[in-house]
């Protein structure tokens, strides 16, 4: 694999801070009740000054707040004061076309008869970068960003392998630096405003669903159910839940927004710690912006 395109100091520190969060969740799950801050920087071996401007500094709130938002309990809580229906969700104009989940971004899909051609006639340009999330490997082609996958709990070789194999006929070529702009403006990179382009490659139904997700704003989640229910579908909650989990795009396609009528958080292609990662992150973020 190679070196992750670094082009700022804060893009490193939101990577580093991702590995610190993952340590935490281990400590918190095999902790009995909650710890004290003073306790879980002292698990992470960090004094408690720095453990507390790290993590209010990448989310907005305290480590004693955000670890509510790590605990295996709080999924049934976004469910309970969170839930989006992905009617309601459409109301206030969050679809494809508008601004979703704090980014701009717009999006067209490959025809279902290019796509069944696995990919043939098309160049995909790919290249790694930091994120919130650990190293991410992102391809794109001309009309827009086609892949991101999240390498902290596969590793590099199964994500290349993962996004590679949806397309076998593509022509695939490292070039970072020419996904570099729509990268920045992904993953929020201060100052970056302008759209960042899509282009789903996917069969129709897949195309179907993770067009629903892109309907749920930032911190709020779904369920599988409401998304089958909303492309039509109401009986295909397994089958939406296996498009769920083809979706390519990790983040701003959020899968990760999906759970399960039950509370549970269900499954996650890049790893269920990104997933609580992801959900925590976001949900903080929220949290923040509305006590502003």
């Amino acid at each position: 694999m190679n070196a992750p395109v670094r082009t700022t100091v804060r893009e490193m520190e939101d990577s580093y801070h991702y590995q610190v969060m993952r340590r935490a969740l281990d400590v918190i799950d095999g902790a009995e009740g909650n710890l004290t801050l003073d306790a879980l920087a002292g698990e992470m071996r960090m004094s408690t000054a720095h453990f507390q401007r790290m993590f209010s500094q990448w989310v907005g709130v305290s480590p004693k707040r955000y670890q509510q938002y790590l605990t295996l309990g709080h999924a049934k809580a976004l469910l309970r004061e969170r839930f989006t229906t992905l009617e309601a969700a459409d109301s206030v104009g969050l679809s494809g076309s508008g601004r979703l989940h704090d980014l701009f971004l717009r999006w067209e899909a490959m025809s279902p008869g290019d796509y069944a051609k696995g990919g043939a006639g098309l160049e995909i340009r790919w290249g790694w970068f930091e994120s919130p999330f650990g190293p991410a490997l992102v391809m794109g082609t001309e009309k827009g960003l086609c892949g991101i996958a999240l390498a902290a709990e596969m590793g590099p070789e199964a994500a290349m392998d993962d996004l590679r194999s949806r397309w076998p006929e593509a022509e695939f070529v490292e070039d970072p630096m020419a996904l570099r702009p729509w990268v920045l403006s992904a993953f929020g990179a201060e100052g970056r405003v302008e759209e960042t382009p899509l282009f789903l490659i996917g069969a129709p139904f897949q195309i179907k669903v993770w067009e629903a997700l892109m309907q749920v704003p930032s911190g709020h989640v779904t369920t599988y159910s409401e998304i089958a229910k909303a492309i039509g579908a109401p009986k295909a909650v397994r089958a939406v839940g296996t498009a769920v989990g083809r979706n390519p795009v990790s983040f701003l396609i959020p899968c990760h927004r999906a759970m399960r009528k039950s509370g549970g958080l269900g499954g996650y292609h890049w790893g269920l710690p990104v997933k609580r990662a992801m959900l925590a992150w976001e949900a903080a973020r929220s949290e923040g912006r509305a006590a502003g």
